[in-house]
């Protein structure tokens, strides 16, 4: 049975080119929406679905509440227990996956035509009758704080923790969504059940499918699955302003090489300057080898194996992000390389043949994401958290090509922020005090 799973998930590959893709809205007799690529060559159907507030919505003193609800989804529902349930998603050749972030909780679901009615009737327990046994909180609990106290070891973690703490202040934003060690303890069953009803209802829900399902049968399946559902769910926190301003701090860790994790305030994904602060960005620092940060830090002075930025919007806030790793007694080079680099882009701007670059490269790759029945659905999810247009996959490359010098020289200069950049610094680095930052 898993080689069957295996090879028939492996066929979910095989779909026409990213340019095909047609997508259409299907709204289900119970008035639920969701978008829809039809493919009915393969027996198989991907579906996503996503509730947005994620870990977010947790309760004031339940840090970690939501992260540990979904991962108790798969621990059995209904009549079924850990074992059994998972010994019925194998008799279906079904996938089921849960996972929370700030932003949402998502379900992603994959199953056969031939066993659909079974397993959407499956997936549907997950959501309206989940068990929560007291052996299985326990158990993910102690997974949960075993990866917590890894996280607590990793200077990766502890400089990305950080540097939120310090850019979101008392916002859910600022903390791990994952809780702390003495949250996650603390929490109760009953925890996990408010948790879940403040998660789960219609008013933050989006559906996305792929595959070998007609729009009627997923206005079925929409209705089957989420009618049910609480019309509202917990209120939605709101925006997150970003208060980190320029510096370094440092945290003392026994470590040779010093990691970094940079940033200042961002650009938001629906503002309309947001294409050209991303083609700025791709030359800037996400553009591998080719960047100006790997060419300055990298190639020139031998500073690091990588560097890189990335713009990070998020539905309540957005910041500018980037991550560094240095020798102890060369990082403080390397953050004044970055600094300099970010100055000069603001000041100077990019040249003509920096930004067809940067276009011929990101409108070659964006095709590539579209690799499969789960990869176009998990897309499309996204489009819809995101606001975007149920016409932006084909309209995606022709905002990046709009994109002038004018507005990436205009956006470089409005939106970098070389004194505001603030690097957060994990290890033992010369020349650098923690009284610097903020």
């Amino acid at each position: 049975m898993k080689a069957l799973i295996t090879t028939f998930f492996a066929l979910l590959m095989a779909l026409p080119a990213w340019a095909e893709v047609q997508i259409e809205e299907v709204t289900s007799p119970g008035g639920i929406t969701a978008w829809l690529v039809e493919e009915p060559s393969i027996p198989f159907t991907a579906l996503e679905i996503r509730f947005q507030g994620g870990t977010t919505l947790d309760a004031p003193g339940k840090r970690g509440a939501i992260y540990l609800m979904t991962a108790l989804l798969e621990e059995g529902a209904a009549d079924l227990d850990a074992r059994a349930f998972a010994r019925r998603q194998e008799e279906l050749a079904a996938s089921f996956k849960y996972d929370a972030y700030d932003d949402s909780v998502s379900i992603s679901a994959r199953f056969l035509t031939e066993n659909r009615d079974e397993a959407v009737a499956l997936l549907r327990t997950t959501l309206h009758e989940p068990r929560f046994d007291q052996d299985a909180v326990d158990r993910v609990r102690g997974q949960v704080i075993s990866g917590l106290m890894s996280d607590a070891k990793d200077p990766r973690d502890i400089a990305a923790s950080e540097f939120a703490r310090l850019a979101y202040g008392n916002h859910p934003y600022a903390s791990d969504g994952k809780g702390t060690v003495e949250s996650v303890s603390a929490l109760t069953r009953d925890d996990i059940v408010s948790a879940h009803r403040a998660v789960f209802a219609r008013d933050r829900l989006f559906v996305s499918a792929v595959g070998d399902i007609t729009p009627q049968a997923l206005g079925t399946l929409l209705d089957t699955l989420c009618a049910d559902l609480p019309a509202t769910g917990a209120a939605l926190p709101g925006p997150a302003e970003v208060q980190i301003g320029g510096g370094e701090t440092v945290i003392g860790f026994d470590i040779p090489q010093s990691v970094v994790v940079f940033g200042q305030r961002g650009i938001d994904r629906d503002d309309d300057d947001f294409f050209a602060a991303y083609v700025m960005n791709q030359i800037l620092g996400a553009g591998g080898f080719e960047s100006r940060l790997m060419t300055e830090v990298r190639e020139k002075r031998g500073l690091t194996y990588g560097v890189y930025s990335y713009l990070a919007p998020r539905d309540l806030a957005a910041v500018y992000m980037g991550g560094v790793s240095s020798s102890n007694d060369r990082v403080a080079e390397a953050i004044e390389v970055i600094r300099a680099e970010w100055r000069r882009m603001a000041e100077e701007g990019v040249t003509q043949k920096e930004l067809e670059d940067a276009k011929t490269y990101l409108t070659g790759a964006y095709p590539l994401r579209f690799d499969g029945n789960s990869q176009i659905a998990d897309i499309m999810a996204g489009m819809q958290l995101q606001r975007l247009p149920i016409d932006y996959i084909a309209t995606r490359n022709d905002q990046v090509n709009a994109v002038t010098l004018e507005d990436v020289n205009r956006v470089a200069a409005e939106l970098l922020d070389p004194d505001n950049l603030h690097f957060v610094v994990v290890g033992r680095p010369d020349g650098l005090d923690s009284s610097a930052g903020n």
